[in-house]
């Protein structure tokens, strides 16, 4: 294997290991990964790869990885960072050929170094495979104890470089690769949509819950081919910027196989049921993404409009906090009648930064991200709209810079439900004890974040504006209902239980 050697510095890596700043973001769940993947013969992968990754930028900025295949070669290249830092011009040259795997990192298994950024690279019986992974097994430990018990060298601390071997220790007793794949997959419990290349084609894979999207597109063919070219990706977001059409989801357990003949589909699992992570919908995915025929700004408005129904205020403006809350707060607005306006001004070339504030600094209130607009605010009855509260410390801060604004009166309003459980399907929400809502009121949130009103978003509310079949969605951060067995010992790490829980 050809693989480029990282070019980190000791001191981003040590930086990287204490990973940390205020910032108005740190108050939410963190990103999943983002995926992609492409199979288009005649055509540079590497750099619709690149640009696919560069859409999915908002679903992890912790690393970036690109492997690329040409004729039985394989080449890659990952380091820690944003796509436009790890990757230039002359990086994505030494990446040839028709095949590639990308991946944008947020780690929620594995620490934040490099050795863990993805995809992950392997060599096997039929050659190198590539896999990049978006979501988390629940049964990792159980599945690296066997894969130790075999004298399985693991070089990461992560769940996807679990699954690669496992692949691989299927096709080493003579399985081909979607024999081998499939073998493997039956193993995983939770979450997992993958990307998977190999010299042959590339491979789409989702969970039997599909937990987690991923979405085919197709671009023209090459003059020398008279097949579309296929490309994968985590959201449809990831498709527009290279000008593909979208076709289809991959569908909840099913394997789709994309070679130079075309594109086959296997269902692997036996009885799928659709789980889709709702905060997918309200959050995650980027708002000009599709989902159900239809972008995902016009589901948050709608978030915002029953919102608006069910917890209505007086007030003079209505504001967002920025970008995320502002689709639900233009419905809250709509709905209510009530002016909306930008009173927080959010500095979007700051990014993750390795400078620590000092302590003189935090006293004095610094704003990274967030600036209030005073001429906007001063002597108005405000309502701000956010997409969650996982914390409250981040929206404490905020309510504090309206009132320092001259704002009279601030009501917050929250377009989803109360956060009570941790996620185990890679997205990172905390321990149960430092979800707010699950240990308080929403009077005490209240009193604590210092509003004149709170509230929240219906469990029932939420899933009625998908317009789907209520049924399809996974909201176990808001119920504790998981679609999935958690093992007691995961269980135990994560929620506040008193009595021993059975497997």
């Amino acid at each position: 294997m050809n693989v480029i050697p990282p070019g980190q510095s000791p001191e981003l890596l040590a930086a990287v290991e204490n990973w940390g700043f205020d910032d108005s973001s740190a108050d939410k769940p963190e990103e999943a990964c983002g995926v992609f993947g492409v199979c288009a013969p005649g055509v540079e992968a590497a750099k619709l790869a690149y640009f696919g990754l560069y859409a999915l930028q908002h679903r992890g900025q912790e690393s970036a990885g690109i492997a690329t295949f040409k004729d039985d070669q394989i080449s890659a290249y990952k380091d820690m960072g944003l796509v436009s830092q790890v990757f230039d011009e002359d990086r994505l040259q030494h990446l040839p050929g028709s095949i590639a795997v990308g991946h944008t990192r947020y780690s929620t298994t594995g620490s934040s170094r490099v050795a863990n950024a993805q995809p992950v690279t392997l060599s096997t019986r039929l050659g190198d495979l590539a896999l990049a992974h978006n979501g988390n097994l629940v049964n990792t430990l159980y599945l690296r104890d066997q894969l130790i018990a075999q004298n399985c060298s693991l070089e990461t601390t992560t769940d996807s470089e679990v699954i690669a071997h496992m692949i691989a220790n299927e096709v080493a007793v003579g399985k081909d690769w979607l024999e081998g794949a499939i073998a493997a997959f039956q193993r995983c419990q939770g979450a997992f949509s993958l990307v998977i290349g190999t010299a042959r084609g590339i491979m789409g894979v989702r969970d039997p819950h599909g937990i987690r999207p991923l979405v085919i597109g197709t671009l023209p063919s090459s003059q020398s081919h008279e097949r579309p070219n296929y490309v994968l990706a985590s959201e449809t977001c990831g498709l527009d910027i290279i000008g593909a059409e979208y076709l289809r989801d991959v569908e909840p357990g099913e394997l789709v196989w994309i070679t130079e003949e075309g594109l086959a589909s296997f269902h692997w699992a036996p009885r799928p049921e659709r789980k889709l992570c709702i905060f997918e919908m309200i959050y995650f995915a980027r708002p000009d993404s599709q989902m159900h025929g239809e972008s995902l700004y016009s589901y948050r408005m709608r978030l915002g409009e029953v919102l608006a129904q069910e917890a209505p205020v007086e007030a003079d403006v209505i504001i967002a906090v920025p970008d995320s809350g502002i689709p639900a707060a233009i419905g809250f607005s709509q709905a209510s009648g009530i002016p909306y306006a930008e009173g927080l001004i959010k500095n979007r070339y700051v990014g993750r930064t390795f400078i620590q504030p000092t302590q003189t600094m935090r006293e004095l209130g610094i704003r990274m991200k967030l600036n209030p607009l005073r001429d906007v605010l001063e002597g108005q009855r405000i309502v701000i709209v956010d997409d969650s509260i996982v914390r409250g410390t981040t929206s404490r801060q905020i309510v504090k810079a309206l009132r320092d604004a001259g704002a009279t009166e601030v009501h917050m309003r929250v377009s989803s439900p109360p956060v009570t459980h941790p996620c185990f399907y890679g997205i990172d929400t905390d321990n149960q004890k430092q979800l707010v809502a699950a240990t308080k009121s929403v009077a005490e949130i209240e009193s604590q974040i210092g509003v004149d009103s709170l509230a929240f978003l219906s469990w029932t509310g939420m899933l009625e504006a998908t317009r789907e079949n209520t049924d399809h969605f996974c909201s176990a951060c808001f119920t504790g209902n998981y679609p999935t067995a958690i093992p007691e010992p995961l269980k135990r790490s994560k929620l506040m239980l008193e009595e021993p829980v059975k497997a």
